[in-house]
């Protein structure tokens, strides 16, 4: 019995036969050799042309998002304030608030406005805002600084 199933796992999984399938039908083996590599050349410049237009797309909608509609708002964040800590908007106008964090993984919380981002220390936190509404809405930090934290906040001023 054991004899029996061996050579049944060997003959399952051995290669096929030149010029032959899996099923036992034949086939051009000079033909398929020549096709596999211009197929797997096909697929690759298939792959190379939807990644490029991928990364075209993303670097498209970076640029949009930094300099097409809207205008940009420098913000410097270090313990316990964020400067500007006011920062006046106008309703429907898109903006991109751009936070440099100076010291330390800070927060950046509008509640108002559904948004939050982290922001880490050395490197550009860009955060889109199209205010929707009138009036004054607050920001915060909502990653805990140290003493301090709960005073850091601003306001974002939204006019006609």
């Amino acid at each position: 019995m054991k004899l029996s199933r061996q050579k049944s796992m060997a003959t399952r999984f051995s290669p096929e036969p030149a010029g032959q399938d899996r099923a036992g039908a034949p086939h051009d083996t000079a033909a398929s050799s020549v096709c596999r590599p211009a197929r797997r050349q096909a697929l690759v410049r298939l792959g190379s042309a939807v990644g490029a237009l991928g990364l075209a797309i993303l670097v498209g909608n970076d640029k949009l998002a930094r300099a097409g509609e809207g205008r940009e708002v420098a913000v410097e964040v270090r313990r316990f304030q964020f400067s500007p800590n006011e920062i006046v908007l106008k309703r429907g106008e898109t903006v991109t608030l751009a936070f440099r964090s100076l010291d330390f993984v800070h927060g950046f919380n509008a509640p108002d406005f559904g948004v939050r981002a982290d922001l880490l220390p050395g490197q550009v936190t860009r955060v889109r805002l199209q205010p929707d509404r009138l009036g004054r809405f607050a920001f915060l930090c909502d990653n805990f600084c140290g003493d301090g934290h709960e005073q850091m906040g601003g306001l974002l001023i939204v006019e006609a």
